[in-house]
Formats: structure tokens, sequence, C-alpha cells
């Protein structure tokens, strides 16, 4: 099993900024892609940004300019710095990763973190 956990959310005036933070732990021969989306109530959760091993990133249309996606592959983390944040970026964050679990096998796993909420208002 492969657990991710996340931290760093909160409540932050518009304009403010954020840096999320999720690592990963358990069972991981390697990770693929890392990631995070969003999602609001009564909304289908949507992609934020996401990177791969090799450090390609790709960005929503939305965020693109203000949000930064990295990763410390030694340390299996995926961070989000979220700048020049507005009142429409306030939803639940959730990490996610694609992982490989053992050197045996070329399976690829979907793992997703608890979420964290992230509130954008003065």
């Amino acid at each position: 099993q492969v657990q991710l956990v996340e931290s760093g959310g909160g409540l932050v005036q518009p304009g403010g900024s954020l840096r999320l933070s999720c690592a990963a732990s358990g069972s991981i021969f390697s990770i693929n892609g890392m990631g995070w989306y969003r999602q609001v109530p009564g909304k289908q959760r949507e992609l934020v940004a996401v990177i791969t091993s090799g450090g390609s990133t790709n960005y929503a249309d939305s965020v693109k300019g203000r949000f930064t996606i990295s990763r410390d592959n030694a340390k299996n983390t995926v961070y989000l710095q979220m700048n020049s944040l507005k009142p429409e970026d306030t939803a639940v964050y959730y990490c996610n990763a694609r992982v490989r679990q053992t050197s045996s096998s070329t399976v690829v796993y979907n793992y997703w973190g608890q979420g964290t909420q992230v509130t954008v208002s003065s």
C-alpha cells in the first residue's frame, strides 16, 4: 500500500500565496506522474497541475502563470506553489501519484491523498 499525506492548505486573502506539499510513503519502487487536482462541492474533480518523473509539467489554463508544480524524487514529494490566489481557487486540493510498487511488475497504481482545504477569502 501507498499513503499520500498532504499539508499546507488553509485560509488566505486574495492575492496571497500558499504552498502545498504531498509526501508519498509505503510500497514504492518508482513514481511516474504526480499531480494536484481540486474539487468544489457539486462539481467534478479537475486537474490543476501534473509533473512527470523527468520534470515535464502541465497546468490548467486557469492557473498558468500563478501556480508552480515541482517534485523531489528522492523524497517522493510533490509541491504546489500557489501565488496570486483568487477566490475561485477555493477548493479541496488532492494529491495524486501513479506508483509502480515492485521491480518485478510494470503495473502502475493510482493513489490519492485525503485532500486539503484551500480557502481564498477576505
